[in-house]
């Protein structure tokens, strides 16, 4: 018992989604698969944070 709003809820969203029209733009989802745009987005550099780590790691080692 007590799941009749948040079911509610669920129905709504889900029908909401079902019945929803989105325009998509094809030519900028084009662009963003191929890297078109000069940006690389997703994509992380590694900037050296996990050193830090390696540090604490072998600090506390030797407190076992």
């Amino acid at each position: 018992m007590g799941r009749g709003r948040a079911k509610a809820k669920q129905t709504k969203v889900a029908r909401d989604l079902k019945y929803q029209t989105i325009e998509t733009d094809f030519e900028k989802l084009q662009r963003e698969l191929h890297g078109e745009d000069g940006r690389r987005s997703g994509v992380s550099r590694d900037d050296g944070t996990d050193d830090d780590f390696v540090d604490y790691g072998e600090e506390n080692s030797s407190r076992r």
